[in-house]
This record gives C-alpha cells, structure tokens and sequence, in this order.
C-alpha cells in the first residue's frame, strides 16, 4: 500500500481536530441542555410542592419538651421519719412519699376530741338547766298568787279596823298591828314579782343559749368540730402523698431532717402529659390558629418516631419579652431582630405513652396550616 501524501496528511489532521471539538462542543450542548431541563423541572416541582404543600406547613426545630411540673412542699412543719421513693421513681396518685413525726399532731387531736365532748355536754347541761327553770318560774308564779292573797286579806283586815276607829271598837295596838301586817304583806308581794322577774330572765337567757340549736349545731359544738376538723387536717397532713401521676425528681429531703412549711423537698413530671413549645418567627405565625394540626419528630428517637398534636395556643408575648434581662431597643445602635413566639402544641396521650419524652428535649414541628 502507498504512503500517505505528506501533503495531504495536515490537512486531514486539521479535519479531525475540527470534528473532535465540534462532537465536543454537541456534547456539551447536550448536557448544558439537559441539566437546564432538570433545573427547570427542579423549579416547576419545587414550585408546584410549594402551592401544594409547602406553603400550607410552617416548622421550627426550636421546640422542646415541657410540662406542668408538680412541686412537692409539706403543709406543715415536721421531722422526717419515712421517705419512701427515689429520684427516676414513677409515682401514682395518692402515693405515700414522705411521712412527718405526728405525735404533737396526735396530741392536739385529742385535745380537740375533749373539747368537743365538753362542749356538748354543756349543752345538754345547758339545756336541762332550762327545764329547772321553767319549774322555778311556775314556783314562782305560785309565790306571788299566795302573796296577793295574803296582800288582800290584810288590807281588808286594815279597812275594817279603820272603819271602826271612830266608834273607839278597836284599840290602837290592834290598829297598829293590821297596819304592819299590811305593810309585811305589800313587802311580801312586791318581792314575789321580784322572784318572779328573776326567774323569768334566767330562764330567757337560757333559752337563748339553746332555742333553734340541737346538741350537734350548737356555736359552741360547732366551734369545737372545726377545731377537730382542723386537729385532723393537720394530722393527715403529717403523710406526704403524690398529687399527681409521674416520674420523682430532684428529690431534696433525707430521713430525719426537719421540713419547713411550705418549702419544696422534691418534683414530681407527668411525662403522661407534656407538651411541646414550638418557638416560631413571628412571620411564620400570619396563618396559624388554634387547634391545627402539628406533626412532631423527636431528636431521642428520630425522625422514624412521629407525634401528632394540635396547636393549643400562643404566649402572651416574645421569648425576648420575658427574658431575665429584656431588651432594650430605645439606642442609638439599635438593630431588628426577628423575634420569636412560644406556641403550645399538645400531644396524643397514647403516642406519649408507647414512645415516652422527657422534659427539655428538643422537637421539630411542623404544623399544617390549611386548615385555616
């Protein structure tokens, strides 16, 4: 076979050189206008998911965990004698948790009991009291019919023996005598009604202690039953029970230490009611509305594990409003910081209790906002 022509052979590279890059350049075409119909199909559907979804769903994974925590603090003043649970310890309501020394408790318990027995006791002696002296006012009903009677004869006696005076029939000592026995029997009649009105004011105030009472609403017994009642509060009280259903935490009391009123010696969660608050931009929040909604993940258990809940409400204000140190916009270098709001968002029970949360774990939350 010939060689080639040293003259021909540039010119044939050059053809080839040529068709090289213009295969080159077609390839390039062709992916330069297959990714700009990616990215162009990448938009339509972003922006056919936004209409369709995403712009009806607003999210933050700026939530966490939180519940009304139940704080445990004795109503009295005691010794610790019994602590029966321990920090992580689920509890149930009406659980024993601590017990107070209740002997000054038993003391006054039964002082109560004896003051209440004394005072119906009174009462019954009041009220036969009573009775003694509505005899004693008929006693002295009779004391003032013989007095009177005894009054009459004797001025009749004083009449006659004065009628007679003149005629010199009766003498003077005989006038002298009727005369005082007038005189005794007035004295005898004026303090008969005397006896009377006595008795007639001892036995009103005796009925005023009793009328319209009964052993059991007297002042004095009812006085005496709420003391009991308060003898008995207090003796309760020494027994520290679980008010609510949870898990025991940041327990602060040992076994013989003495307890103020009113100062706390543990905490009680109820992990079977938490809640989420979501904290949102105050921009995402122009749709949203109680009772929507919220799908939530938690970062414990990933994004495997969802939770279903429903918006309950927003705070009253910004986190910032609330801070320990607010801020102060009113300077000169003031800067806009998009704020955030709290959103409650409670959950199902019964998730909550296949799946367990703790308080203070982080969430995501998503909350679906067509329904608005």
């Amino acid at each position: 076979m010939a060689d080639a022509d040293p003259i021909t052979a540039p010119a044939i590279d050059s053809q080839q050189d040529d068709a090289a890059r213009e295969a080159r350049q077609q390839t390039r075409k062709t992916w330069l206008t297959r990714l700009a119909v990616i990215v162009v199909a990448a938009i339509l559907l972003w922006g056919l998911w936004y209409l369709l979804v995403g712009r009806n769903h607003v999210s933050t994974d700026n939530a966490y965990v939180n519940a009304e925590v139940a704080q445990v603090t004795p109503l009295i003043a005691g010794q610790v004698v019994t602590v029966n649970v321990n920090d992580t310890q689920t509890v149930k309501t009406g659980d024993i948790l601590v017990r107070l020394d209740d002997a000054n408790a038993r003391i006054a318990y039964a002082a109560a009991e004896a003051e209440l027995a004394q005072a119906r006791r009174m009462f019954r002696q009041t009220s036969a009291t009573g009775t003694a002296l509505s005899s004693q006012l008929d006693a002295r009903r009779a004391d003032i019919a013989r007095a009177q009677a005894d009054y009459d004869q004797a001025r009749i006696d004083l009449d006659r023996r004065l009628a007679l005076q003149p005629s010199g029939a009766v003498s003077g000592e005989e006038l002298t005598s009727a005369r005082k026995a007038f005189a005794a029997a007035r004295a005898g009649l004026a303090q008969a009604r005397s006896n009377q009105g006595a008795a007639a004011g001892e036995l009103a105030a005796n009925r005023a202690l009793t009328s319209g009472s009964t052993v059991e609403s007297d002042p004095m017994v009812l006085a005496a039953k709420a003391k009991l009642a308060a003898a008995q509060l207090d003796l309760d009280r020494t027994v520290i029970r679980a008010p609510v259903d949870g898990v025991v935490t940041r327990r602060q009391v040992q076994i013989g230490q003495r307890v103020a009123q009113g100062s706390p010696i543990m905490m009680i969660v109820p992990l079977s009611k938490v809640y989420v608050d979501a904290n949102f931009k105050e921009r995402q929040l122009r749709r949203v509305k109680p009772g929507q909604r919220a799908t939530l993940t938690a970062d414990i258990y990933g994004g495997g594990v969802e939770y279903h809940g429903r918006v309950a409400g927003f705070s009253g204000g910004t986190g910032a409003a609330f801070a320990l140190i607010p801020a102060q916009n009113a300077t000169g270098n003031w800067i806009k910081i998009v704020q955030r709001v709290p959103v409650r968002i409670t959950l199902d029970p019964k998730e909550l209790a296949e799946h367990p949360l703790r308080v203070g774990l982080s969430m995501e939350v998503e909350i679906d906002v067509s329904g608005d």
